[in-house]
């Protein structure tokens, strides 16, 4: 009589324990199924606000300028947006030339937009000195990658946070009479998060679980010879040029400067670099007098269409502050363009001529000898073959 008394009271013991574990497991299964739930919802509400809302402004949504192929706008994109509709958004405000809604030769030749930028306390326009801002031309960053993994916002780095950045893109540019509360930019950002903004599913993977991704080897005879610019090697001879796009192109993102930049005082981690682009100034864009006030009270003169990170730090030197600005990802490249902060180079191609010249520049002896760093037509050539396959 025990023993079936036994067995009925580990039969009931049982039942109960499965009854309470089956609870368990539902309750758990209701709360992440309510998590889950509340997460599309997030994610959906983003994208409804990303997509459609206007708030109040000159008609521009996110997606008027970040489109959701490249994240970003070219001039055949203008071409297209334009030739279908020639009131469309995208050309009023600072799309249009004049940033008054008239205009559109800038946007459909280069894709630009007019931005102002807020002076650093010290700096002053030669020309206004009452002045506080500055509006520049520059080209629309991309949203591919940079909103999960990339910490430095906007060209000159300026924007603290993706939501700050929100806020700043609503104001500014889609001119909102109302700013995005707390909450909305939040949610705009959760969408920004979303595996349509990566370039790739490694690029996704890296930004939810910290493992990077690594430089394809590459397949044909180019593209093994592009790929050695762009490893993480001592760069130690003009005509060895292993290395050398690496020592700004490094990291996980290829996006900061490396441990063998040549470059003091520059080092690893270094975000922000001038490759003449605005010295050069091959976009025609107009070019004002910057006065900067140093702090042993002297004064130093920066002529430029766009002081980049100077504009925000107040700094008049530095290869890293006078007209720098922040070196992109090379991740999704061949989607990107155009390229660097005026759109000056349209293609991959004008790209690496620009850096050609750059490293000629750079490179050339006193007394104008020969450049001591020559990128060949076939350096330029397996240099765009290794870009196109960082996906």
């Amino acid at each position: 009589m025990r023993k079936v008394v036994g067995a009925e009271w580990m039969r009931a013991s049982l039942a109960i324990g499965l009854a309470s574990l089956a609870l368990a497991f539902a309750v758990n299964a209701g709360v992440a199924a309510h998590e889950e739930e509340d997460a599309r919802s997030r994610v959906e509400s983003g994208r409804q606000l990303f997509e459609r809302e206007e708030f109040g402004g000159n008609g521009r949504t996110c997606l008027t300028c970040h489109s959701r192929r490249t994240g970003t706008l070219s001039p055949a994109d203008a071409q297209e947006r334009f030739d279908r509709d020639a009131n469309d958004p995208l050309f009023r405000g600072d799309g249009s030339d004049d940033g008054n809604g008239s205009g559109v030769q800038r946007m459909l030749a280069d894709a630009t937009v007019l931005v102002r930028v807020p002076l650093a306390d010290n700096v002053s326009l030669a020309d206004d000195p009452a002045a506080r801002s500055v509006v520049v031309r520059r080209g629309i960053p991309t949203t591919l990658n940079t909103p999960s993994l990339d910490p430095v916002l906007m060209v000159d780095g300026r924007q603290p946070s993706l939501e700050a950045q929100v806020r700043g893109a609503i104001v500014d540019h889609a001119s909102g009479t109302r700013a995005p509360t707390a909450k909305e930019a939040e949610l705009i950002a959760v969408f920004e998060r979303t595996r349509p903004f990566f370039s790739s599913r490694d690029l996704y993977t890296f930004a939810w679980t910290g493992h990077p991704p690594t430089l394809p080897k590459g397949r044909t005879a180019a593209e093994r010879r592009g790929r050695l610019f762009f490893e993480d090697v001592p760069f130690t001879s003009p005509t060895q040029k292993a290395g050398l796009c690496a020592t700004c192109h490094s990291g996980p993102m290829l996006n900061e400067t490396n441990q063998f930049i040549p470059v003091a005082p520059l080092r690893r981690g270094g975000r922000f670099q001038t490759i003449l682009v605005s010295e050069l100034n091959d976009a025609g864009n107009p070019v004002h007098d910057f006065v900067f006030k140093n702090p042993d009270g002297s004064t130093t003169h920066v002529v430029s269409p766009d002081p980049g990170r100077a504009l925000i730090t107040g700094k008049s030197s530095g290869l890293d502050e006078v007209n720098a600005f922040k070196i992109p990802s090379l991740w999704g490249v061949a989607e990107t363009g155009p390229y660097f902060h005026d759109n000056s180079a349209k293609t991959l191609e004008d790209t690496v001529r620009h850096y050609a010249k750059f490293f000629a520049i750079i490179s050339t002896p006193p007394g104008g000898a020969a450049p001591g760093l020559v990128l060949s037509e076939q350096d330029q050539a397996d240099l765009v073959a290794y870009m196109k396959l960082l996906r």
